[in-house]
């Protein structure tokens, strides 16, 4: 039982949301009809919470850890709830990033201020969504420190149950919920990470009834239809019209509050579900910006005239739906880090998803899935790191009639092993099986630079020292990167190998050199080179 929430207890919160948000995300999905019945709520959700989690992992020492996780979350917010929770999440940073570890009145305090802010980052908000569920969690945690019941325990639980209230009533606020027989979507999301906290207080995860779709109704004078409304909300909120339109995302640098407020009118005469949301950063202040209209351009140009928007999305509010599967057909996807070898993949009659400066999603690994149209699709992943998402994907995929297998292949040369054993001509489970033998039979290596000085287990580096690593572990390090290329493929082949394959970087003297080594100290094995490897790694090698 925590007595406090400091930044070791905010962290494993934000871990123990995303858990629950990637469990839970089909279930939220199913349950967005509003604004818009898009079915992305819960991805959005999981995806703005694994940011938060992502800017934690890669955070210097001494920061706060509720302004990491806020920065994060804004600056990776994807969707309306995405925002809103991002929101949320700078709501409690403003309040605890500098008040010390949070007691039960202390967070109350921080989370009825949050939901304030939410409110407040909306531009017309409605009434039995996401905002009304935190506002009830807000005020259940201020009420429960005002009776008495000032334990961290007692008010996060307060928090929960209130937040829970609220969501089973919020079908009675929105018609278009109650007809289609769902609590809110992003205020059940909200429910999942305060129940997490919950469970990173107390240990005890609370037992509450399923999400799952309820059967709909119309009667408006049922108990179930009725609804107290608060000051200021409409008698029966509606659905924005049905009709063409966008969803569009940037984040908005360059820009200050005087440019932001004239956005912020624009965009509102545009469109609606607008929520743009601010957080500080090491580069200065960057806005998440979120509206939905019909003028993509104007959207667009409107935050030009404000500053500079960046990482700008653009997705077609109406659900486009995928193309049916080919009965009887296969592919391939494969994740490449780099142009080159995306290049190399799509040669081979691979579908491919490249890593771009954010990386890679599952919405990318899942649009090539059924962007191939193919009912068997084998996925590549290619990084140990890119599995998770690679898994994510394919479990959509499933639920969309397609068979999908995901290959753990570590490194692109584990995968390159694995295609050239693909035959169409096998029953897909036999083929799976053998391309998987494949890429476990072979052994692979890599060639980096260092760029800090670091304890490896090779031993100490310096920056600009050549890395040679074996299966992901670091065994040879030097300043002269040929040498280091040729202790690795001699360390390598030491256990034997046939056939090595060179995937060179830009560096093309390296694979010259690394090629004559091969061909005078191990004139028996087979040499396959290829050029348009990534930058960062100037030399790729797979023993088989």
């Amino acid at each position: 039982m925590l007595p406090v929430l400091d930044d070791a207890a905010a962290g494993r919160w934000c871990r123990a949301a995303v858990a629950a948000l990637s469990e839970a995300r089909g279930r939220l999905d199913d349950l967005n009809v509003f604004p818009v019945p898009d079915g992305d709520t819960g991805t959005n959700l999981l995806l703005t919470a694994e940011a938060a989690v992502a800017a934690l992992d890669a955070a210097d020492e001494g920061e706060s850890a509720w302004s990491v996780i806020a920065r994060g979350a804004v600056l990776g917010a994807r969707g309306n709830s995405g925002t809103i929770l991002a929101q949320v999440l700078r709501g409690l940073a403003d309040q605890l990033a500098t008040a010390g570890p949070a007691d039960g009145p202390g967070f109350a305090k921080a989370l009825q201020s949050a939901a304030d802010t939410a409110y407040a980052a909306v531009a017309e908000p409605e009434e039995g969504t996401f905002l009304t569920v935190a506002r009830a969690g807000g005020e259940a945690a201020v009420a429960a420190a005002a009776e008495g019941r000032t334990d961290l325990a007692d008010v996060v639980r307060a928090a929960a149950d209130g937040a829970r209230v609220a969501l089973e009533a919020t079908p009675g606020q929105l018609a278009v919920l109650r007809d289609a027989g769902v609590v809110d979507a992003g205020g059940a999301g909200l429910c999942l990470v305060l129940d997490a906290l919950v469970t990173t207080v107390t240990g005890v995860e609370p037992a509450r009834p399923s999400l799952a779709r309820r059967h709909a109704h119309r009667d408006t004078g049922s108990a179930a239809g009725h609804h107290h409304p608060h000051p200021g909300d409409h008698d029966l909120p509606h659905q924005p019209p049905a009709g063409p339109g966008s969803e569009v995302q940037y984040l908005l640098a360059d820009a200050d509050e005087a440019a932001v407020a004239r956005l912020r009118a624009r965009l509102a005469e545009l469109g609606d579900s607008l929520v743009v949301v601010g957080v500080d950063t090491p580069t200065g202040r960057e806005w998440n910006v979120h509206v939905h209209v019909a003028d993509v351009g104007a959207a667009i140009e409107a935050g030009i005239e404000a500053g500079r928007p960046h990482r700008i999305s653009v997705s077609p509010l109406a659900p486009v739906p995928p193309a049916a599967p080919v009965q009887g057909t296969r592919a391939v996807v494969a994740i490449a880090p780099s142009e080159g070898l995306a290049q190399l993949f799509a040669a081979e009659g691979v579908f491919v998803v490249t890593c771009g400066p954010d990386g890679v999603t599952e919405d990318d690994v899942l649009d090539e899935v059924l962007g191939s149209t193919a009912a068997a699709v084998v996925v590549l992943p290619n990084d140990a790191a890119l599995a998770p998402v690679a898994s994510r994907a394919a479990v959509r995929a499933r639920e969309l009639g397609r068979e999908v297998a995901v290959l753990p292949t570590r490194s692109p040369v584990q995968g390159l092993a694995a295609l050239a054993v693909a035959d169409p001509s096998r029953h897909f489970g036999d083929d799976v099986v053998t391309m998987a033998e494949a890429a476990a039979a072979t052994r692979w290596a890599e060639i980096t630079v260092a760029e800090q000085e670091a304890l490896t287990t090779a031993g100490r580096c310096q920056p600009g020292d050549t890395l040679g690593s074996a299966e992901g572990d670091v065994v040879v390090v030097g300043p002269d990167r040929v040498a280091v290329a040729c202790e690795l493929l001699d360390r390598l082949l030491s256990a034997g190998g046939e056939l090595a394959t060179l995937v060179v970087g830009p560096d093309v003297e390296l694979g010259d050199a690394a090629c004559r080594h091969l061909a005078t100290a191990h004139p028996t094995v087979e040499v396959v080179r290829y050029d348009g490897g990534a930058a960062g790694v100037p030399l790729l090698v797979g023993v088989e």
